[in-house]
């Protein structure tokens, strides 16, 4: 039955690959509910929640720093708000489409039912490519980003955050154009800087939310960071966080990277080291050559993590893909079993291939996919709506130890619904089908709307 679903889905989305690869798993994944659940195959509810509320593309003109005129092509697809407001991050990179945001969309219903947090899923984005550009371009931008979408969002309908080439300066300079336009200071963006409205641990989140999955998942055979080689790739804000809590809780991260390269440094980062590739990132806004230059290690141009460790006689014990999608391919993932890699924490949305998951999960990996290992992160920005809604600020202990609890429980819904479907330990059915079930029941019990 789910494979009809899944050839409409195919027939009607031509070209979009990662749109089309998301469905497949999730529809993989749901098989066992069928059986379990006619009332949702009554209710259509499979067809449904494939199909997005509604698709917003729009043109996003701008102008540049010598006084030209710049077009780009602006996103946000509002896919299910049964269970609240959509929510999900805003991505400005040259790579953006329709079939990107889609997939992206998809996957942050489950995400987001998963926190166990009362949000919707959705994306948004633009093809939009801040490297390089300005301050003033970069505001320039945004503004006129905000110029369409602010129409489209609102602290009760859709609260947008931020994704990959959208950090605090980004949502600063939206957040700032929004509030002039509606002229109200409400929570429709999280991201937001602790002056005016943000909570402490949103920049940490998604980064402290995969490693305490990934702590979550060891605990299961008895083990923990303590000694173990850790791969992290990417250099952003969850690259950044996850190098921090994992050598917080013993372990040793060897490399990152960014498009332009990878560097391995074979001590580990430590504090001044991760302080540097903070600011080299954050503030500077250069390429991770410099990293290599300033603590002499190697730095492999134009290569991935995954692609410089199935080159080198390199061991890890824990692997965080914390870069892009599909960054992970089955060669890379037989590589990592191969030497020894026992535990993948998905700190990017759906980094690895469906060929990379199924080795992690034939080879008895501890896999813990994008939607509940990387969690985190929207999990705080349902936290930090929260703070919005009842104009208070919780401490920063405060907001850790929630975050925490959440990811336990992620971590646990996913063990139970895996175990009662059928595929016990298997972190990828028991995601999509934890999700998925409050997501579907909510849409039962609201008719056919």
């Amino acid at each position: 039955m789910l494979n009809e679903v899944l050839a409409k889905v195919i027939q009607k989305n031509p070209g979009e690959s990662e749109y089309l690869q998301a469905v497949e798993e999730v529809m993989e994944s749901l098989q066992p509910t069928v059986k379990k659940h006619p009332e949702f195959v009554k209710a259509k509810i499979y067809e449904r929640i494939v199909e997005p509320d509604r698709v917003i593309m729009f043109r996003v003109p701008w102008v540049d720093d010598k006084g030209e005129v710049q077009v780009n092509r602006g996103f946000r697809v509002q896919f299910n708000n049964a269970i609240g407001p959509y929510k999900g991050g805003l991505r400005f990179h040259p790579s953006v489409n329709l079939g990107i945001i889609k997939f992206l969309g998809f996957e942050q219903i489950f995400k987001n039912a998963l926190t166990t947090l009362p949000m919707g899923g959705g994306k948004g984005g633009c093809d939009f490519d801040p490297k390089g550009k300005s301050d003033n371009e970069v505001m320039r931008f945004c503004q006129a980003f905000m110029r369409e979408l602010f129409r489209h969002i609102g602290p009760d309908t859709d609260v947008p955050a931020g994704d990959i080439g959208v950090g605090g300066r980004e949502i600063g300079y939206m957040y700032g154009y929004y509030k002039k336009i509606i002229n109200e200071h409400t929570g429709v963006l999280t991201g937001k800087g602790l002056e005016w409205g943000g909570s402490l641990i949103r920049p940490e989140a998604t980064g402290y939310g995969a490693t305490y999955f990934a702590a979550e998942m060891l605990a299961t055979r008895n083990k923990d960071f303590k000694g173990k080689t850790v791969a992290v790739s990417g250099s952003g804000n969850v690259a950044q966080y996850t190098i921090e809590k994992v050598t917080q809780l013993g372990g040793k991260v060897i490399c990152a990277s960014d498009s332009c390269g990878t560097v391995i440094d074979e001590k580990g980062f430590d504090k001044d080291k991760l302080a540097f590739l903070m600011e080299l990132k954050n503030t500077k806004r250069c390429r991770i050559n410099e990293y290599a230059d300033k603590y002499a290690v190697k730095y492999f141009e134009g290569k991935s993590v995954w692609q410089v460790l199935r080159e080198q006689s390199i061991k890890v014990d824990v692997a965080f893909p914390d870069a892009t999608q599909n960054e992970i391919n089955g060669d890379d993932a037989q590589s990592l079993v191969n030497k020894g890699c026992i535990c993948v924490s998905e700190g990017a949305n759906m980094p690895s291939t469906p060929d990379a998951v199924k080795i992690f999960i034939d080879n008895n990996v501890l896999y813990g996919p994008g939607k509940a290992a990387n969690a985190g992160g929207v999990a705080t920005s349902g936290l930090e709506m929260s703070q919005n809604s009842e104009r208070l600020s919780w401490t920063r202990e405060e907001v850790d130890t929630r975050l925490l609890n959440i990811m336990k429980s992620i971590h646990k819904s996913c063990l139970d619904a895996s175990e009662a479907y059928g595929a016990k330990g298997n972190y990828v059915v028991g995601a999509n089908i934890s999700g998925f079930l409050k997501v579907a029941k909510a849409m039962l019990a609201f008719g056919i709307v």
